[in-house]
């Protein structure tokens, strides 16, 4: 059994996608940890993709299944990711 620092060692990874007009809410398109995280994120700077870390939520996110909508309880916190998203988008 792996204590919860060693459990903070593995590294985590998800994509989420929102379609407005298509989804109600955000959807899980790829997670993974280890070598499947590092590829995830590796994708996602190719693509030029922004990335935030939050532990807590890919914690909670990690759990669902692929094309879920996120939980409503995750809402608030990932409207604040995509509102970070949209304005460096902005910037850029």
């Amino acid at each position: 059994m792996m204590g919860i620092q060693e459990k903070r060692k593995i590294k985590k990874a998800i994509a989420l996608r929102y379609q407005a007009g298509k989804d109600e809410a955000p959807r899980v398109t790829a997670k993974g940890q280890g070598a499947v995280a590092e590829r995830i994120i590796q994708i996602a700077r190719e693509a030029g993709v922004p990335l935030k870390e939050h532990h807590d939520l890919v914690e909670v996110l990690s759990r669902l299944d692929l094309n879920s909508e996120i939980p409503p309880e995750t809402y608030v916190i990932v409207a604040e990711i995509l509102s970070w998203v949209y304005k460096l988008n902005k910037k850029l």
